[in-house]
């Protein structure tokens, strides 16, 4: 069992940056692929980024690319999200997600994932 808690949320204006962070609980933390994802009002939950356990590989949404940037902290269980250069467009809740299968394809498939955090709001104005 994980338990997974994001912070970090909060309102900016377009063009600045946040970091989200979320702790996570357990003890095999290295074996799990994370991920982020994201809701927009009236939207479908989609996904932001994701690492592998060992922090080898990432992967990102076209959306995303060059501007978010995501890592991972095993000795700590904590994994992040700098997000850079932000538009009105990436508002939305954004949930860390954790998936039981480590390897260094991650999957961006939201059914996948195993647990989730309640996720955190980020608000950009424009």
């Amino acid at each position: 069992q994980v338990q997974l808690v994001e912070s970090g949320g909060g309102l900016v204006q377009a063009g600045d940056s946040l970091r989200l962070s979320c702790a996570a609980s357990g003890r095999t933390f290295s074996r799990y692929n994370m991920a982020w994802f994201r809701q927009a009002p009236g939207k479908e939950r989609e996904f932001v980024a994701g690492i592998s356990g060992s922090g080898i590989t990432t992967y990102y949404a076209d959306s995303v690319k060059g501007r978010f940037t995501m890592s991972r902290d095993n000795a700590n269980n904590m994994i992040y999200l700098q997000m850079n250069s932000l538009k009105p467009e990436d508002t939305a809740v954004y949930y860390c997600a954790a998936d039981r299968i480590s390897g260094l394809w991650v999957a961006q498939n939201r059914d996948v994932y195993d647990y989730w955090g309640q996720g955190t709001q980020v608000t950009v104005s424009s």
